[in-house]
Parts: structure tokens; C-alpha cells; sequence
């Protein structure tokens, strides 16, 4: 009976394992756009700045988050 119940607490630290290792992902930080013109107006800026961003590593969506208000 022992040998069972050693069996059973190695299988379910082999499972839980892998969820305790990932542990909290870091948060990615948050860029705004605050304006008071049509966005119509301000599109060529915001494009401009999804470029330089592209070009230093960042992908909007997937390592930071672009905000307009």
C-alpha cells in the first residue's frame, strides 16, 4: 500500500510541475495616443509610430498594447 501511494504523489507532482513552473507573465506595456482631432486626420502619425515600434522589436497585440483615445 505504501509503494502505491508514493506512486500516486510522483505522478501528481509530475503534473502540477509544469503549471507552478510558468508562474505569472509579465505585463506588456501600455502605449497612448491621446488627441482631440478626427481620427481620419491622425492616421498617417499612428502609422508612423506602428512602424518605429515595429523596427525597435515591438508587435502591437503581442508584446505591447497600443492605446488611442
Amino acid at each position: 500500500m505504501r509503494r502505491r501511494e508514493f506512486i500516486t504523489l510522483l505522478g501528481g507532482a509530475a503534473v502540477a510541475w509544469p503549471l507552478t513552473a510558468r508562474g505569472q507573465q509579465p505585463a506588456a506595456p501600455v502605449v497612448g495616443l491621446l488627441r482631440n482631432t478626427p481620427s481620419a486626420s491622425f492616421e498617417h502619425i499612428v502609422a508612423a509610430l506602428r512602424r518605429g515600434l515595429t523596427e525597435a522589436g515591438f508587435v502591437d497585440g503581442r508584446n505591447v498594447a497600443i492605446e488611442q483615445r
